[in-house]
């Protein structure tokens, strides 16, 4: 993208699905401002389950609307969440650019609908939370 334009960035991690990955989604975030604005950068918030008023319905119709919006979607994968799956389903279906990380060491395993999903819009990362910068900077120089 040329350097006027400006880049949003559609981060989703587990939410109810289970909170126990929320400081290393605040780190993943801070790397992701360097690429664009991150739309849901609220997901790294302790308290974001508290945070988050609104209906379910409004909860969805505005991250959907931020989806729709922005240029790129990275979701970390490795704790299992029916509303990140839902998110990554819809991108693909927007034709957005997607980047999973998934950290193996963690002992889970990543549903063969997201790794078997990976093609020309979907890539899927095995990582280590050092290898982050390298990963996020060679997804976006190839946007």
């Amino acid at each position: 993208m040329s350097g006027h334009s400006k880049r949003f960035i559609y981060f989703c991690g587990s939410i109810r699905g289970g909170r126990e990955d929320a400081a290393l989604y605040r780190r993943i975030i801070d790397q992701l401002k360097e690429y664009g604005d991150v739309l849901t950068e609220h997901i790294a918030d302790a308290d974001v389950l508290d945070k988050d008023q609104g209906s379910d319905k409004y909860i969805h119709d505005r991250d959907m609307a931020w989806l729709v919006k922005s240029d790129a979607l990275v979701a970390e994968v490795t704790q299992p969440s029916l509303g990140v799956g839902y998110e990554i389903g819809r991108a693909m279906e927007n034709n957005k650019k997607i980047l999973c990380l998934f950290r193996p060491d963690s002992g889970k395993y990543l549903s063969a609908m997201i790794r078997g999903a990976i093609g020309e819009n979907l890539k899927v990362k095995d990582y280590k939370e050092e290898d982050v910068p390298k990963i996020l900077k060679e997804f976006f120089d190839s946007l």
